[in-house]
Formats: C-alpha cells, sequence, structure tokens
C-alpha cells in the first residue's frame, strides 16, 4: 500500500523522493524532516562533506498547509556541492574529461561489480548513485512515516552498542532513557563511559588512516499485536524489517530479539512465556495494545511468526568499516587491467552513529506500511478508527 521510490546521484543537483500511498489529513512540517537530516549528518567522525552540506528538504507536492493530501508526495534535498560537479555531472551530450574518468575500481565499493553489470568503463556512473549519499532521501521518507507512527502512538529511535570492540553496557535502562541518552551522545551511545572508549577508537582509527565499524539497536515502542502475517512469506515483518535494514549500505548483519545468540542457548532459555493479565503488567511503558496478554521477557524482540506481539520490537545491525581510506588497497584498472594501489582519499573515518538514523527511516518506512496493510484506508481518521476497533476486539478477546 505504501511505496517510495529515490533518484539522484551523489555529486548531482539534488536527491528525490517520492512516496506514494500515503494517507491524507497527517500533519507533516518540513522543519521535522530536517531534524532527521541534520541527526544522520551528525557524529563522531564523520567527515569534511557533512561541512559543506547542510541537507533540507523541500517538499513540492502532496502537503498542503501542514497536512497531507493523499497524493503522490515528492520530497527534494539539494546537493550544496554540485556548483563544483556541474560540468563533471551534466547530462548534455558532451565527451567526458579523460582526466576525470575514473577506471580505478575501490575495493569494499560497487564500482567493480557495477561496471561489469552495466558495462560501463567510468566508475562514476556507478558509484555515484552507490553512494551513501542516496540515504538523505531515504531519511526524508523514512521521517515522513515517523509522523504517521507518532499519530498512532509508535516511537521509533536507535542507539549504538558497539563501535569496533568498545561495547556498550545498558543493562538496567529504560527504553526511555536509552532514547534520550543516545541523542544527548555524539556517537549515539546511551553508556557514557563506553562513548569515551569509542571516541579513542576512532580517533586511533583516524590516526592510522583507517576506518572501524560498529553495532547499532533499533527499538520501536508502541507496536500493536498483529502487524504483518504469518499465511504467506512476503507478509512476514520479520523479513520485510531484514530486507530494508540489509538493503542499507554498509550494513553486513541484521538480527531481531536474541539473533545469532540464540542459536548457542537452550530452547528453554530463549522463547519467551506468555501470560495474561488486566493489570499493571500489560501496561509497561514501550509495549503496544495486545489484549491482556504479554511476555515477561522480549528474546523474541518483539515479533513471533512474522507478527508482532505487542512487546517493543527490537533489531541490530552490523555496520562495516567505511571502505574509503587512507591505507590502499590493491586494485586493477577497468581499462587496461594494470594492477595499482587504491587512491588515498580522506571520508568518514565512523558512519556507525548516521547508519542509525538511516536505520531508523527503514524501520519507520515498513512499520508505517505495515500499519496501512492490517487497518486500511485513505485518511488518518478512518484509519485510527479502524485501529481502535481492532483494539477493542483485542480487549474483548
Amino acid at each position: 500500500m505504501l511505496e517510495y521510490m529515490t533518484a539522484g546521484e551523489s555529486h548531482g543537483p539534488q536527491l528525490t523522493a517520492i512516496v506514494n500511498g500515503f494517507p491524507a489529513h497527517v500533519p507533516v512540517t518540513a522543519q521535522g524532516i530536517n531534524r532527521d537530516l541534520a541527526r544522520r549528518q551528525a557524529g563522531y567522525g564523520r567527515g569534511e562533506r557533512m561541512k559543506i552540506e547542510q541537507d533540507a528538504v523541500e517538499i513540492l507536492s502532496g502537503v498542503r498547509f501542514g497536512k497531507t493530501m493523499g497524493s503522490p508526495i515528492t520530497l527534494v534535498v539539494r546537493n550544496r556541492d554540485y556548483e563544483n560537479w556541474s560540468d563533471i555531472m551534466s547530462p548534455e551530450p558532451a565527451e567526458p574529461d579523460r582526466k576525470r574518468v575514473v577506471t580505478h575500481p575501490r575495493p569494499g565499493h560497487a564500482d567493480l561489480p557495477g561496471c561489469l553489470l552495466y558495462g560501463h568503463h567510468d566508475a562514476r556512473n556507478i558509484l555515484e548513485r552507490a553512494s551513501a549519499r542516496e540515504t538523505a532521501a531515504r531519511v526524508a521518507a523514512g521521517s515522513l512515516c515517523r509522523f504517521f507512527l507518532h499519530e498512532m502512538g509508535a516511537v521509533v529511535f536507535s542507539h549504538v552498542i558497539s563501535i569496533h570492540d568498545a561495547a556498550a553496557r545498558t543493562e538496567g535502562f529504560t527504553l526511555d532513557e536509552l532514547r534520550i541518552r543516545a541523542e544527548e551522545s555524539d556517537v549515539r551511545c546511551a553508556d557514557s563511559n563506553a562513548a569515551e572508549d569509542m571516541r579513542r577508537r576512532i580517533d586511533e582509527a583516524r590516526g592510522r588512516g583507517d576506518t572501524i565499524g560498529g553495532v547499532v539497536e533499533i527499538v520501536a515502542t508502541g507496536i500493536p499485536l498483529g502487524l504483518g502475517d504469518v499465511m504467506t512469506s512476503s507478509e512476514r515483518l520479520d523479513g520485510r524489517l531484514a530486507g530494508a535494514l540489509m538493503n542499507i549500505q554498509a550494513v553486513k548483519g541484521v538480527e531481531i530479539g536474541m539473533g545469532f545468540r540464540a542459536a548457542c542457548e537452550w530452547g528453554s532459555r530463549v522463547h519467551d512465556a506468555i501470560h495474561y493479565s488486566t493489570g499493571a503488567e500489560i501496561h509497561t511503558p514501550g509495549r503496544g495494545p495486545s489484549g491482556g496478554f504479554y511476555h515477561a521477557t522480549n528474546n523474541a524482540g518483539g515479533i513471533e511468526g512474522g507478527i508482532t506481539n505487542g512487546e517493543p520490537l527490537i533489531m541490530r545491525i552490523a555496520v562495516k568499516p567505511i571502505p574509503t581510506m587512507m591505507t590502499p588497497k590493491m586494485s586493477a584498472d577497468l581499462v587496461t587491467k594494470e594492477p595499482f594501489e587504491a587512491s588515498k582519499e580522506r571520508s568518514d573515518v565512523c558512519a556507525v552513529p548516521a547508519a542509525g538514523v538511516v536505520a531508523e527511516a527503514a524501520v519507520c518506512f515498513v512499520l508505517a506500511d505495515a500499519f496501512l496493510r492490517r487497518f486500511g484506508g485513505r485518511s488518518l481518521p478512518e484509519i485510527r478508527a479502524r485501529y481502535d476497533a481492532a483494539v477493542r476486539d483485542m480487549q474483548n478477546y
């Protein structure tokens, strides 16, 4: 029911996202989207381009007087650096400057497989689109969905749990504390001691001319029981969330709930016992409507059989080190096939905190679509009425 497409190149004039199927009457502001765009650009370890680009969205269609209309929504983020690249990225017929043709594919990037797939001998035709700069458009689209989720009582946030071997200890923190403390940290880590270790690791990597990755946890609270489906594999929400997260540049692994740790435990220590109560247990902050049913633990990460169970959704992504770095790896020229050392380039040393913001956007979009698939409707009042009816049905089950 909900779909989007992004367009644009890293050094082109703009990035564009078109969102279709978004319901009417949802309050939306450019300021709210810009807040997420700024969060994506922030974080300890980011590179010089973050000082050039100051992302701001332009809403060109689908919103009138601060509310969505139900028509396709066009979001544009201009590339301020385009004026320095207008000749190189010109759409007009011309012979490219041979000195600016990229024939040296960078290890760890999409340059080589992309060129072979599309038959290009100038890797710029691939790298401009494969660049993580494209995630600015994704964040804009996901931030739009965050407005809808807010109206449905859902919250999505992220926090960094490790960078390289510096790991956070978050036992004892409530979900609200994790969210607030992460927003106050320049590495988006709730554990202040671990955050200091993370900064040291980033500084060490910068001094080595190297890069580092890490792990981010994404949490969604206020999610009702019943999103997703078990009848068809394409509707399983865990698969859709994992696919959206894995689709983010530099993400090499996704887990939900206990994830890979569950493979090393007894089943009796993995599965969450089901309880029933009409008391305070089912009204714990972070839980969504689930009738009187609840789980005392949440090893499943809020999803069982591809369907949300009313507990908070807990997901984690593994983010690899950025492949653009000052320590060159060996490669081979696309034209001459001669070996060479990859060019040394200054870039982000660590983009793990920013990856968390992109992951939030991905999760927001999938969850907004899951809400629409579950409750239907073309406008916010209609969806709310159906949602409230479903909650009453759960309470009376």
